[in-house]
């Protein structure tokens, strides 16, 4: 989905560019709410006045937070994918090993996006629809990838794997567990190799392969 492009941005200067790199960093260690511009300002090394002079709000820091962020993924995932061309099954297990190094260089305490939503859940903040965007996005890649496994069960197959990415997100950012994105990547495995082996039926008493 195109969400970002339809959003108001600014044209990045390097004072803005610096604004940007002490505000994503302290947004995602501390908190959207808990930080303030003066905080931004003084990590950035510019004055308030200049802040405000490029950004205009808080708001439009963080709506160019999400944005950069949405935007480094996808083209981060795109890479991955194009590398796991054509195999059906090679690319959708492609975004869990994208997510896994993803998480491990990026996200050491859980999705930038899922962190954000608790903390901006009014669909009338503008860096609402980046958040809900890329959620909307990654569903639809997931079932456009489940098509070219078993086109009666996109949508499910879709939904399930959403859910598995989603999940392991989250448990990643609760450190609950170790590894959760590759559990999840293994339950993905499993789940496709049933749907294809259900779409393409072995002839009786051949052995099904394991995941």
């Amino acid at each position: 989905m195109g969400t970002t492009e339809k959003l108001r941005r600014i044209t990045m200067t390097p004072a803005a560019l610096r604004i940007l790199d002490a505000a994503a960093r302290l947004f995602y260690e501390r908190g959207i709410h808990a930080v303030g511009v003066d905080l931004i300002a003084a990590e950035a090394g510019v004055t308030k006045k200049t802040l405000y002079d490029r950004f205009g709000s808080k708001e439009q820091i963080v709506v160019e937070y999400l944005a950069d962020r949405d935007e480094r993924w996808r083209a981060f995932l795109a890479q991955r994918l194009d590398a796991a061309r054509p195999a059906p099954l090679a690319r959708v297990l492609a975004v869990f090993d994208a997510a896994l190094t993803w998480s491990q260089e990026n996200s050491p305490k859980g999705c930038g996006m899922v962190n954000a939503h608790a903390e901006i859940s009014d669909a009338s903040h503008p860096a609402y629809p980046i958040i809900i965007g890329q959620k909307e996005w990654m569903l639809t890649l997931f079932t456009d990838l489940a098509r070219d496994i078993d086109a009666d069960q996109a949508d499910q197959l879709g939904r399930t794997l959403m859910l598995l990415h989603e999940g392991a997100l989250v448990a990643h950012g609760l450190n609950i567990f170790s590894d959760p994105t590759s559990h999840a990547r293994e339950q993905a495995q499993v789940l496709l190799a049933a749907a294809g082996n259900n779409r393409y039926p072995r002839p009786p008493g051949e052995h099904l392969p394991g995941p």
